[in-house]
């Protein structure tokens, strides 16, 4: 696969510059670097948690804010860079935190919409733990936006999305919010 990504790298680098004599090593750097950003498509949300879930200690309500992201998206693959806030409400089990943040990477990894990671992680999350509930909150810069086209710098997509307990507590949903500072 990488060697079809360096030659079709190749036929783009000399449709934009004429000049490709010390451009020769970029092919590979890109095919490289390609198969390194969005190494999530061969990874899987149950493969990463493994058995990194524990009985829980607690019934309220987990939160792990300000996880960094970068992704790119899937209209003109520039980069995607932002934030992630992950709640949930646990029934029978807890996650290890540093699953949470691999999950995040494992779907930001791969060409993306940021609502539709923010859905994914939800998703994943309700699969694999079976919590009472999960919240995913995210605030992300959009290189399409702010490099391109409308070129508004500092313009952030800030997305939500709930399950369960999130879905019908009020309280609780305005609770991750703040504890989130979303």
């Amino acid at each position: 696969m990488a060697e079809n990504i360096e030659k079709n790298i190749w036929e783009i680098l000399t449709q934009i510059e004429p000049e490709t004599s010390r451009l020769q090593e970029t092919p590979h750097r890109v095919a490289k670097s390609y198969m390194e950003l969005f190494e999530g498509y061969a990874q899987s949300p149950e493969q990463i948690v493994g058995s990194a879930l524990y009985k829980t200690p607690t019934q309220e309500m987990v939160v792990l804010r300000d996880i960094p992201f970068s992704s790119h998206c899937e209209h003109h693959m520039l980069p995607i860079i932002g934030y992630v806030h992950i709640g949930y409400m646990p029934d029978t089990s807890i996650i290890g935190a540093s699953k949470l943040a691999r999950l995040v990477d494992c779907f930001a990894h791969r060409l993306q919409l940021q609502e539709r990671l923010t859905v994914a992680l939800v998703e994943a999350l309700t699969l694999i733990l079976k919590p009472k509930g999960v919240a995913v909150g995210m605030a992300a810069e959009h290189y399409c936006i702010t490099q391109r086209g409308t070129k508004k710098k500092g313009t952030q997509l800030v997305t939500q999305h709930f399950s369960g307990v999130f879905c019908t507590d009020r309280v609780l949903r305005q609770e991750f919010l703040r504890t989130s500072r979303l």
